[in-house]
């Protein structure tokens, strides 16, 4: 499943996603704006464009909504197209879909002898609103997916606070002598960490992967935080297949460590709920909240700006990220289409995982994590 916007310094021409919400949003807004200026200039008087605009609209609709259910059927066929091919294949469902609702139309109400020459009008009228349409999108496509839209992106996947890096080594120091596999283990985990936000991250993770990167940050979190951080992990119904921009979880449960355990001595509780529903993947985080912020600054909603960027980048209008302060805490939720590669590989595997525990552990050096260390963080959470 490829992003709604490929970040690619070599632009490759391809045709827009039209299973997806703000491609056919974008769609239907273009076609009743054009249907909406035809009914002007064929009746600027105000007393009678509304009745022309009714007669516009009434007879693009049928039209337009029959393309779009052939190209929303096609779609996972067109996207493995050449350009041109898939160019000239939506424009013949155009000229074949005006076909039918033509006849269709005289069946139901006979026209005069004239038809054939409206009838290509019709098609005119259909094949250029289409063309303009494939046109606006490459161009669209073409600004999104310059070289500085995609260091843009890097640089928005690759934040991280640098004192969460000089933290996590002070505490892996203080194991080294009373702890040395706990220490080992923790330093396998930072260097995971970093290797992912280290590496290209444009191209969309499945979500197993990126929970597993969010335990192994909160686990080095707990290194240092001790018993003040408690990490209540709720996954039972989390598609561990569904593909998700890297780093979406992370820096809001950074966010969530910073602003919501760190100000306070008191213990708190990170809770992280991810589940599938309707066909979307939703991710609930909520942590304590301090309306003074305790010892941190509020914040700017740096974060929160990045992710939600991001999600707009790869699923367009598809997805969300909405936020807001309850009376339990502050909570962050994200909602984003269900998507999966052709690869059943790590849907298999993460089925086999015990309900509601973390991500799969991993294995490093000579053999698989202590599961102790586990055990005591879902104790713990």
């Amino acid at each position: 499943m490829q992003s709604i916007i490929r970040q690619n310094g070599h632009h490759r021409p391809a045709l827009p996603d039209f299973r997806n919400l703000g491609t056919v949003l974008r769609i239907l807004v273009a076609v009743n704006a054009g249907a909406a200026l035809y009914a002007l200039a064929r009746e600027p008087s105000p007393a009678r464009y509304a009745a022309e605009l009714s007669a516009a609209v009434g007879a693009a609709e049928p039209y337009l909504f029959l393309v779009l259910a052939i190209l929303w059927v096609a779609s996972p066929r067109l996207a493995r197209l050449p350009y041109s091919t898939g160019v000239g294949i939506v424009l013949l469902v155009a000229i074949l879909a005006g076909i039918v609702i033509w006849q269709t139309r005289r069946m139901l109400d006979p026209m005069p002898g004239s038809a054939p020459l409206l009838l290509l009008f019709w098609l005119f009228w259909g094949l250029a609103a289409s063309a303009m349409l494939l046109a606006y999108f490459h161009l669209r496509a073409r600004a999104l997916s310059p070289a500085i839209a995609e260091a843009r992106l890097q640089a928005l996947q690759a934040r991280i606070r640098p004192h969460f890096l000089f933290n996590s080594i002070n505490a892996v120091l203080s194991l080294v002598r009373s702890d040395p596999a706990r220490a080992e283990i923790a330093l396998q985990d930072m260097a995971d960490l970093f290797r992912v936000l280290m590496r290209d991250n444009r191209e969309l993770a499945p979500l197993g992967d990126e929970l597993e990167l969010c335990r192994q940050y909160l686990e080095l979190e707990q290194l240092r935080l001790g018993e003040r951080l408690t990490v209540d992990w709720n996954l039972k119904s989390m598609p561990a297949d569904a593909l998700v921009p890297p780093l979406v979880l992370q820096p809001l449960l950074e966010n969530a460590v910073y602003h919501g355990i760190e100000p306070s001595s008191e213990p708190g509780i990170v809770s992280v709920n991810v589940f599938l529903s309707r066909g979307e993947v939703h991710a609930i985080l909520r942590n304590p909240y301090r309306k003074d912020g305790g010892r941190h600054h509020s914040g700017n909603k740096m974060a929160l700006g990045n992710v939600r960027e991001r999600l707009a980048l790869h699923f367009d209008a598809e997805a969300s990220l909405e936020s807001r302060v309850t009376k339990d805490g502050y909570e962050v939720h994200i909602r984003l289409p269900y998507r999966t590669s052709a690869k059943p590989d790590v849907a298999r595997t993460e089925a086999r995982r015990p309900a509601d525990t973390p991500p799969r552990a991993k294995r490093h050096g000579n053999g698989l994590r202590s599961s102790n260390l586990l055990g005591r963080s879902l104790a713990n959470g």
